[in-house]
C-alpha cells in the first residue's frame, strides 16, 4: 500500500468515525430524553471516543498526504466549500464546550452539564454530520486533483 492509498483508506476510516459520533450523539440524545441515564452516557463515550480517534487519524492523515484541491466547479465548489469551512471552524469551537461537559458529568455536576449541552450537542452533531459530507463529496463524489 503506498501513501497516498493509505491517506484514502483513513480519509474512508475517519469518514466511518464521523458517521459513528453522529450516530452515537443522536442515540445518547434519545436516551437522555427517556432519562434512561446509563445508555445515555455509553452513547456519549462512544461519540467522544470515536470524535478522539477521527482526529488522531486526521493528523496522521495530514502528514501523509497532506491537503487536496477539490475537483468540483461551480455551484458544487462553492457548496463544498461552504460546508468545508463551517465544518473546520465549529470542529476547533466545540472542542473545548466537549471537554467541559465530560468534565461537568465527571464531577457529577449534571445541571450544568445539561445547561451546556443544549448549546454544544447540535454543533457537535453539525461538525460530525459535515465531516461525512465533505468525505463524500471530496472522495467519492466529485474527486480531488
Amino acid at each position: 500500500m503506498n501513501t497516498n492509498e493509505a491517506g484514502d483508506l483513513l480519509a474512508l476510516i475517519n469518514a466511518s468515525l464521523n458517521a459513528t459520533s453522529a450516530i452515537a450523539l443522536i442515540t445518547g440524545f434519545v436516551f437522555i430524553r427517556q432519562k434512561v441515564v446509563d445508555k445515555h452516557k455509553r452513547a456519549m463515550l462512544t461519540a467522544v471516543g470515536a470524535s478522539a480517534l477521527f482526529l488522531v487519524f486526521y493528523v496522521v492523515r495530514i502528514l501523509l498526504t497532506g491537503t487536496h484541491e477539490f475537483a468540483g466547479e461551480g455551484l458544487a465548489r462553492t457548496v463544498y466549500f461552504s460546508i468545508l469551512f463551517s465544518h473546520m471552524a465549529l470542529a476547533v469551537l466545540v472542542l473545548p464546550f466537549v471537554l467541559r461537559l465530560v468534565w461537568l458529568a465527571r464531577a457529577e455536576r449534571f445541571e450544568d452539564h445539561k445547561r451546556l449541552a443544549r448549546f454544544v450537542f447540535p454543533v457537535w452533531a453539525y461538525v460530525s454530520v459535515t465531516g461525512l459530507m465533505v468525505y463524500l463529496l471530496l472522495y467519492q463524489i466529485y474527486g480531488y486533483i
